[in-house]
């Protein structure tokens, strides 16, 4: 089967910066529904697209088709006692940008701790990288109707659950100063 609009792909990748120093290797496939569903990145889906199992291929993805630019105003410094104690590097907050904007949500990350003052970084951690990608397909099937209908893949190493899912645990809500 040809990988197009409306298929599952199965695929092992590498994931390096520019200069082939590792950021990530898959452990398990990745699974996704190909056909502009914004599953994976478009760039990753103009390689793979009419080709088939055992295709292989290494694309290089620049940061605006990627993570885009690494955005400076992104970074902001926050009273300690503004967030939730215990407090790590790493840990992750969803605010806005800027006090009020509401619609403009981000997922900020805690980047240092320093007394009474954090660091939070709204950029995505790979913002600003040029990537390189080392694909290798290892299935293709037809999508279901259902996935299809929901614009992803359930089943093994896709995502399953939608009546009773609760993602409210994964990121606290705070107000940006």
């Amino acid at each position: 089967m040809i990988i197009g609009k409306d298929t599952v792909v199965t695929l092992h990748y590498t994931l390096s910066d520019a200069q082939d120093n590792l950021i990530e290797k898959s452990e398990q496939p990745m699974v996704y529904l190909h056909g502009d569903y914004a599953n994976t990145l478009p760039k990753i889906e103009e390689a793979l697209t009419g080709k088939a199992v055992g295709y292989q291929v290494t694309i290089q993805v620049e940061p605006e088709d990627a993570f885009g630019e690494y955005d400076a105003e992104l970074v902001k410094i926050e009273p300690r006692a503004a967030l939730p104690e215990p407090l790590e590097i790493g840990m992750q907050f969803e605010g806005a940008p800027e006090a009020g904007e509401a619609n403009a949500m981000r997922v900020f990350t805690v980047t240092d701790i320093a007394d009474d003052k954090v660091v939070l970084d709204g950029n995505h951690p790979l913002a600003g990288m040029a990537l390189r990608f080392a694909l290798n397909v290892v299935e293709v099937r037809e999508a279901s109707a259902e996935e299809i209908a929901h614009g992803h893949v359930h089943g093994p190493h896709g995502h399953h659950h939608h009546d009773d899912e609760d993602d409210s645990d994964q990121f606290r809500t705070i107000q940006l100063q």
